[in-house]
């Protein structure tokens, strides 16, 4: 019989740390084990991804605002490990993985300090900078990419390529064909900017299909995500050119939209690039410029080699490099379904289920040994730390 263990998730607050995060808690759970959250408030409220897991919210700090700055954090993150220690005596974790972010910084120091085998994954293309400063202490460190820039020589040792998980209905559409273009048909765009938009997108994109072809416009139909301060003006752009667009500052039913997009335009966020290739989707990818060691342009290197996707620096997105582009992509069907073809071809299926392996084997038992009914109990409830 499988062993039950207690596993503790610690993700910072946003998508691009917490839906991987999710995705391994739903395989642990699958597998029988226990499994508790370590987050921000943020990163607790998220919805719709940790339903029925026991979470914590911990104090943690940001290395910002100069020297005072840096002392408040500090002593943020002494109160958050001393916080996860006491925890860590309750639950008594087999082991603790990070998935980057500040607010995961606690949950490792006080594991490393109960002795507690502990594990990061990155899912971007360059190590983040919490990784990288527990990367010396972790035992394993499981990866997106094949290549991480930011990781030291010493630490590759610890390396497992595991891939980034993705939602299970983004994972479904890979077994799905892309959608059928005709040349005269409904072409679907779905423009995407990650959990929070993006400005760029609202102001470029409409300006940029204002510039197709009459013929060309009356076939798209597009999903907008758009920020709340930029949603007014883009829809009044779409309604001005007669084009069918349905806007919202949130998609939850992203891989509903996912699965009927022709191509879509998006930053170049880990989560964002995982979906695209786990479900086989060409891109137009505009990478966030003020993104830390610029790890969006890394991230899209892969899917731009293979074919998948066509990179645009956010310095030369403008609305005729996007019309350029478009029509390139838009008037031959053939390229855009061997693009998705070869964004699929980067995609990392098995990404929840090798990334729970990783786990599974940072506590490694004599042997497994049956579980009483008391065992299988699973702990309720959330608890808050101030």
């Amino acid at each position: 019989m499988t062993r039950v263990r207690q596993f503790v998730l610690a993700a910072g607050g946003t998508g691009g740390h917490m839906v991987p995060a999710a995705a391994l808690a739903e395989e642990l759970k699958r597998r029988g084990h226990r499994v508790a959250l370590i987050s921000d408030e943020r990163g607790v409220r998220f919805p719709g991804l940790f339903d029925g897991v026991e979470t914590h919210v911990l104090p943690a700090g940001r290395m910002q605002g100069g020297p005072i700055g840096w002392l408040r954090a500090g002593r943020a993150m002494w109160a958050g490990r001393t916080q996860a220690i006491a925890l860590y005596k309750e639950l008594q974790p087999a082991a603790v993985i990070g998935f980057g972010g500040y607010p995961a910084l606690p949950a490792l120091l006080a594991a490393f300090n109960r002795g507690v085998p502990a594990a990061v994954h990155e899912q971007n293309a360059v190590l983040g900078r919490v990784n990288r400063l527990v990367a010396g202490r972790v035992d394993a460190i499981a990866t997106s990419y094949r290549e991480v820039a930011r990781l030291a020589t010493r630490h590759r040792r610890k390396v497992r390529l595991t891939g980034n998980p993705v939602r299970e209905e983004v994972l479904a559409l890979r077994d799905k064909p892309y959608p059928l273009l005709e040349e005269d048909g409904i072409f679907r765009v779905l423009v995407t900017g990650g959990s929070q938009g993006a400005s760029v997108l609202s102001q470029v994109v409409p300006d940029g299909l204002a510039m197709l072809p009459v013929s060309f416009r009356r076939r798209l139909q597009v999903t907008h995500q758009a920020r709340v301060e930029d949603i007014d003006r883009a829809r009044a752009k779409y309604a001005e050119l007669s084009i069918a667009a349905d806007l919202a500052t949130y998609l939850p039913d992203l891989p509903e939209h996912l699965a009927w997009a022709h191509l879509v335009i998006a930053r170049a966020g880990a989560s964002t690039v995982a979906e695209l290739t786990a479900a086989g989707r060409p891109a137009i990818l505009v990478p966030l410029p003020t993104a830390t060691d610029d790890h969006q342009t890394d991230n899209a290197r892969e899917i731009v080699a293979a074919g998948g996707a066509r990179v645009i620096k956010q310095s030369h997105f403008t609305p005729a490099e996007l019309a350029k582009q478009m029509q390139r992509l838009g008037l031959d069907p053939e390229a855009l379904a061997n693009a998705a073809a070869r964004a699929r071809s980067c995609g990392h299926p098995d990404a929840a289920r090798d990334l729970a392996d990783l786990v599974e084997d940072l506590d490694r038992p004599p042997a497994d040994v049956p579980v009483g009914p008391a065992q299988l109990a699973s702990p309720g409830g959330e608890a808050a730390f101030a």
